[in-house]
């Protein structure tokens, strides 16, 4: 019989040991200059959106969807770290895969932006309605 090189948690314990990977990662991806400013660019939103009267619910949306940026850069930073611990060598299909994972938070940068243009611009210009 062999030995499981990994132990699985189960139940609480489980809990804990997801809790502890994923403040790790944080805590990786917080050595990110991009993730940093991303972050700068979320607080100063939320500042906006408050500012400007912004509702609960378009707040909410904010925060969902600059979850899902901080989400794909750490997605990117993963695929990244990958691709130098598999390749170190330049290699297109290692440029193609970081490239991948650069369009992907771009994509939502941008989905961020517009949300953000349409709801400023909306209580600017139009107040509350």
């Amino acid at each position: 019989m062999t030995k499981r090189a990994v132990t699985k948690e189960t139940g609480f314990r489980h809990f804990t040991a997801a809790a502890s990977y994923s403040w790790a990662g944080f805590l990786r991806v917080l050595r990110e200059a991009a993730f940093r400013q991303e972050l700068g660019f979320f607080v100063v939103s939320i500042a906006a959106l408050a500012l400007v009267g912004a509702t609960a619910g378009e707040i909410v949306v904010a925060v969902v969807l600059f979850l899902g940026l901080f989400s794909m850069e750490a997605m990117n930073t993963a695929v990244e770290e990958v691709i130098d611990r598999i390749s170190p060598e330049i290699s297109i299909v290692g440029k193609h895969a970081k490239d991948l994972g650069s369009f992907a938070v771009s994509c939502m940068i941008a989905a961020c932006c517009l949300y953000l243009g349409f709801v400023l611009a909306k209580h600017i210009f139009f107040g509350s309605a």
